[in-house]
Formats: C-alpha cells, structure tokens, sequence
C-alpha cells in the first residue's frame, strides 16, 4: 500500500490461494473496502467458498489482471506467499489439464483409506514429486494422481519443474523476520482474528453453502469448522491454528529461500520503513 501510494501507478496483484473466496476476508487478512479503495487490488474475492479453484484458473485470472493493468498504463506489485501460486505466475509454468472424474474418484479414495495411502502410491509412481509434498496434503497429492491417471505421464514432467529457476524479469523481494518473533507475531495475530469475528465469519459460510475441500484447507477455517462441529474446545482450536501457523510460515520460508532470484530484507522492527525503499527502487 505505501509503495502503491508513493508511486501512483501501482495496482495490486494478490497471489494467496485463500483471498481469492469470498467472505473468507478475517482469517486471510483480505484488504478492507476502505484499503480497496485507496489503490486498486485484483484477485480477490473471484470464486465462493464451496467453489474448488485451481491453479491454472488462478494463472488466467492473473494474465487477464496484467492485461487490465497494462490498459491503463499503470503497473503490477505482486503481493502474497503462496508458493506454487507464486511461482505459477512468476514463471509461466506450463500446468497440466484436469481429469474431475478420476479426481472424484481420488478423493472418495482418500476419505476411505486415508491420503497417506494415496502419497504411498504416488511415491511409486512418481517419487520425484512425492517428495516434494506433505504426505497429509489431500489437494496436492490427489492433484498428483490425477493428472498422472489422465495424462499417461509424470506429474513431475511438466514445466520446468519447481526445482528449476530460471532467469525473470521480475524482481523479487522477501521480508523475513527472527523466528521467534515471527511466532509472538502470528499468536498476537491469530487471536486477534478471533476476537474480530473470526468464529462467526467460519460458521455464516458453514450455514451457507459451506465449504469446498480447497477453501477447507483454509489455516483458521479448519480448525474452527472443527470446533463448531464440537469436536474441539474454542481454546484448543485456537491453540491448533497458532501452532499450525507457525509450522506453516517454518515451510513458508524454507520454500521461498530455496528460490536464488529472492532478494531478502531481514525486517527488524518496521516492514514499511525497512522495506518499501527497496521495492519502489524494483519498480526504478
């Protein structure tokens, strides 16, 4: 927003797999009306949440914004974490069809057996992408299946591959903060959710048409579905979104460190200060 602002020809781009469902706005911090308002934003609130959204809708979505963009004459600011999203755009990744059939049918399957039994198989047939996966993640290792069942071949044959960095126009900066103060951070954050709203936003979805198994996977959301089933205490469903926040921003960081082209800022008190200098210097 501050650059935005500074520069006057900025528009932002929001690469978060979560801002992209509609009235999932506290627990993905997704800009205000207000904040909307003052610098125009793109990519937000595109699909409900029991819609499923893929990657390759998200990639369409982002190469008709930077075509809005570019009418105006105005320019683009990536804004978000989400890694293979992130890297999706970034480097055009060449992403493969979609079989929903055999995805139905896996995801019957990994209800019925468990996912870890899915990622067993995965392993066997393509171990190079099993690797590069949580065991426990339903979407990615269905993801991984599938396309392999439909397409004859290697989920890990297409694009270059998420192991390959190639040069891009783009430049990239990475804010990182000390562990542990990242983790007072996100519990300070995580109940402040809460005490914005955040069980009421999850349950008005629940009441509605509920949730997609992608919006499901949604830190915060899960957790507090459980907790409104009567599964979990509120304190315990608290306690698991600050813990599985924490773990998510460790994997978070080691995903996008592995990428060389990211310029990182080790923010010591102020990411605005300590940070908007060097992406409007990007911009040149």
């Amino acid at each position: 927003m501050a650059v935005a602002e500074r520069l006057g020809d900025i528009e932002l781009v929001s690469i978060d797999s979560m801002q992209v469902y509609r009235g999932m706005d506290i627990g993905t911090a997704t800009p205000t009306a207000v904040e909307r308002a003052r610098v125009r934003h793109h990519l937000l609130d595109l699909v409900s949440p029991n819609d499923e959204f893929t990657v390759a809708e998200f990639q369409r979505a982002y190469r008709a914004s930077l075509t809005e963009i570019a009418g105006r004459e105005h320019r683009a600011l990536l804004v978000g974490g989400t890694g293979l999203y992130h890297r999706a755009v970034i480097d055009d990744l060449d992403l493969p069809g979609e079989w929903p059939e055999a995805r139905a049918r896996l995801l019957t399957e990994a209800d019925e057996v468990g996912v870890e039994a899915l990622h067993r198989r995965l392993v066997e047939l393509d171990p190079d992408a099993a690797a590069k996966m949580e065991p426990t993640n339903v979407r990615r290792v269905v993801r991984a299946l599938e396309v392999i069942e439909g397409s004859g071949r290697r989920f890990s044959s297409f694009g270059p591959g998420l192991d390959a960095y190639p040069p891009t126009a783009i430049a990239q900066i990475g804010l990182r903060w000390d562990r542990a103060v990242l983790a007072e951070r996100i519990e300070a954050r995580v109940r402040q959710m809460v005490a914005d709203g955040l069980v009421a936003e999850v349950a008005a979805i629940l009441d509605g048409a509920g949730f997609s198994r992608s919006a499901g996977q949604a830190l915060g959301y899960k957790e507090l579905v459980a907790h409104l089933r009567g599964e979990l205490a509120l304190d315990e469903a608290v306690d698991q979104v600050i813990v599985r926040t924490r773990q998510f921003a460790v994997r978070q960081e080691r995903w996008f460190r592995r990428d060389p082209r990211v310029a990182w800022i080790d923010v010591e008190a102020d990411p605005v200060a300590e940070a908007a200098p060097a992406v409007a210097a990007a911009f040149g």
